[in-house]
């Protein structure tokens, strides 16, 4: 009997060495070379930048969501974090190193009771007008408490609403998220965790509630108009066209 016929051909394929190309993700090299021109991208911009200025510079059909999400994973557990603040992306001190920043940092002027209480309704009840802001708080709004907060970056007109007089409507800005490093408006806090920080007081209405803040700021409402140029020229953001200009 010929012993050859038990034996089972060899084949290269089976004991060869392993091809990386099989367990490579189709596009791999591209998207990793997304990757590292989307950290350039960032991390050269003194601002937040948006998802559609990435999507705009790296190259077509670059899945900007998956490329930003790896590269925050990436730098999770470093010195140097990658967020997101609204549909922007940044690079910031990973937040158990803050401490060592404080002594170069400047402090800022702290806000008056009145500015924060004004701040929290208008970030929770956006978008929210001069008269609202006085009626949720019981008490008239000071002009020059609103324009500190205008001039803080994190408050900001959105437009006008549609009712008599059509009275400016106020919203928050990626500034204040990023200064509160908060992703998104759904991430302030809610009741529970304001009355464990001690935010609000045992002696609240049954009734009380914070309402949940819009997902998408920077649409206008459906009872909202845009500010157009002569608006801004009421409001003294724009200076007045001369005629023949």
């Amino acid at each position: 009997m010929n012993e050859s016929a038990n034996v089972v051909p060899f084949r290269a394929e089976d004991n060869g060495p392993a091809d990386d190309t099989r367990q490579r993700p189709a596009g791999g090299i591209a998207f990793a070379e997304a990757k590292r021109m989307a950290e350039a991208l960032v991390f050269a911009s003194a601002e937040p930048v948006s998802s559609k200025a990435l999507a705009d510079r790296l190259p077509d059909g670059t899945d900007v969501a998956a490329v930003m999400e790896e590269l925050k994973s990436d730098y999770a557990r470093r010195g140097v974090n990658l967020v997101r603040v609204d549909d922007c992306w940044a690079f910031r001190t990973a937040g158990d190193l803050a401490f060592l920043m404080s002594r170069q940092s400047t402090q800022q002027k702290k806000l008056s009771r009145a500015a924060l209480e004004m701040l929290a309704v208008i970030a929770y009840h956006q978008p929210v007008t001069r008269a609202e802001i006085e009626e949720i708080r019981g008490v008239e709004t000071s002009k020059g408490t609103l324009d500190i907060l205008l001039e803080t970056g994190w408050v900001r007109m959105r437009g006008r609403r549609r009712t008599p007089g059509r009275p400016v409507t106020y919203g928050t800005t990626t500034d204040f998220l990023d200064h509160f490093g908060l992703e998104e408006l759904r991430d302030l806090p809610g009741l529970d965790e304001l009355r464990g920080a001690g935010l609000l007081s045992s002696r609240m209405p049954t009734n009380f509630s914070v309402p949940q803040p819009p997902v998408d700021a920077d649409t206008l409402g459906e009872d909202e108009d845009p500010l157009t140029d002569i608006d801004l020229e009421e409001l003294g953001l724009l200076t007045p066209r001369v005629e023949g200009d």
